[in-house]
């Protein structure tokens, strides 16, 4: 594995335990939110850790993208039956269509797409678009 596929994997990681972390220790709009963003980090580190060498911005757009294509999703009524099956199916799908998450997945991205570039940056081993490939 390279080193950026380990990293990618390790902010997944720590990505999923943040989240899960505030679900249990906090309440209302703060929690809803955080996990709402934090579901499009996971995204994003996920398309890192497929594709290291993705420009941050391609990242950044894959990951809003699936996480708008989900919320949009529970349009129908497909994710709240799987939901009602499995709570991890609902921590993934979700159930119910929430306009405001289309701005939180966006707030999520942006947070992501900076710290991959500050990684890149911190690495000394990237110009400004480019960001390292662990090899």
């Amino acid at each position: 594995m390279t080193r950026a596929r380990l990293h990618a994997s390790a902010a997944a990681t720590l990505t999923i335990a943040a989240a899960l972390g505030i679900r249990a220790t906090e309440e209302g709009a703060f929690a809803k939110y955080a996990g709402v963003a934090l579901y499009t980090v996971l995204l994003y580190a996920l398309v890192v850790a497929a594709r290291p060498r993705v420009r941050p911005m391609a990242a950044a757009a894959v990951a809003l993208g699936l996480s708008w294509a989900m919320e949009f999703a529970q349009l129908s009524p497909l994710p709240e039956e799987l939901s009602a099956r499995n709570g991890l199916l609902r921590l993934v799908f979700g159930s119910t269509f929430h306009a405001p998450d289309l701005f939180w997945y966006v707030v999520g991205a942006v947070c992501a797409y900076g710290v991959h570039r500050a990684y890149g940056r911190a690495a000394g081993r990237a110009p400004a678009g480019r960001v390292p490939t662990g090899r």
